[in-house]
């Protein structure tokens, strides 16, 4: 009987190898299959995969808010420190400073008078204020084929689709998902990503369009546009999706005809961002895109 037992022991063990062998070869394949098999399904039910997608992002918001939080902190203590450590130089620095913004002020109050004297005469029209709403990032959706960031501020926050997601360096991307406490920002280096800028050095308009690399492209851009390399790029205000102005990144030395655009701010390393409403009517992307390339072949 002990003989029998350890003979049907061997054998279970043989039995089992076998299969994890074979689940181990075909595991990718099942992996792969599972993703098509998503994939076809998310472009069935778009709209079911968007809303499952935000609650989703909404259930998990929590999680991801408590694991982030230690690193934020440990953050914020470096920097802090950093912080400390330049305030001697940054102090004996601004005492010159404060002299000499004393003699401004009294220039800027003059001058304040005499433009406000101006836009009276002009009958000046000021564009529409800006809102913002700060937020912080709890996850980085980013991937293979996507470029993204969650951020904890959603609709009790007054956050809607389209909004302006910016850092303190510069544009980074807008808001295409709205939880109720949480948002979903796609980047300018999305595939899906399509901005109207201008070149600041020679006022020629384009769309900066993403490709997943780290570096967006310029599409449209006029065939005699005189630009050059380090010309500061911003967005152009068209349409109503971003405020005029915002600084987006530099342009660089075009490869095989094809300028680039080097971000402003650091996308690998967002903690905080900036929602900015801007909600201007009588335009919409499409419209702006055609316009955009009808006067680049008509030049």
């Amino acid at each position: 009987m002990f003989e029998r037992s350890r003979s049907f022991g061997w054998s279970s063990v043989a039995a089992a190898v076998p299969w994890r062998g074979v689940s181990q070869r075909f595991s990718f394949l099942i992996f792969v299959a599972l993703g098509l098999m998503l994939l076809v399904f998310s472009q069935a039910q778009p709209v079911l995969v968007s809303n499952i997608r935000i609650h989703a992002v909404d259930t998990m918001a929590p999680v991801l808010d408590a694991v982030a939080r230690p690193m934020t902190a440990i953050e914020s203590a470096v920097k802090n420190m950093r912080d400390t450590l330049a305030l001697r130089a940054d102090n004996q620095k601004l005492r010159g400073e404060n002299a000499q913004m004393i003699e401004w002020q009294n220039a800027v109050v003059s001058l304040e008078s005499e433009n406000r004297e101006l836009r009276a005469l002009l009958h000046f029209k000021a564009e529409p204020g800006l809102a913002y709403i700060s937020a912080r990032v709890i996850a980085d959706t980013g991937g293979a084929y996507a470029r993204g960031l969650i951020v904890t501020a959603g609709k009790t926050d007054g956050v809607r689709e389209g909004m302006a997601a910016m850092t303190g360096e510069g544009l980074i991307g807008r808001v295409v998902e709205v939880g109720d406490w949480s948002s979903r920002v796609l980047l300018i280096t999305d595939l899906n990503s399509r901005i109207p800028v201008t070149v600041t050095d020679s006022g020629d308009r384009a769309i900066l369009a993403g490709d997943n690399s780290p570096q967006p492209k310029l599409m449209f851009m006029p065939r005699d546009a005189a630009v050059s390399d380090g010309a500061r790029v911003v967005t152009s205000g068209h349409g109503g999706i971003f405020p005029p102005n915002l600084p987006v990144g530099v342009l660089q030395e075009p490869e095989h005809g094809v300028f680039t655009v080097v971000p402003a701010a650091d996308l690998g390393r967002v903690s905080y961002v900036r929602l900015v409403d801007f909600d201007l009517k009588g335009g919409n992307f499409n419209t702006i895109e055609r316009r955009l390339q009808a006067e680049t072949h008509g030049k």
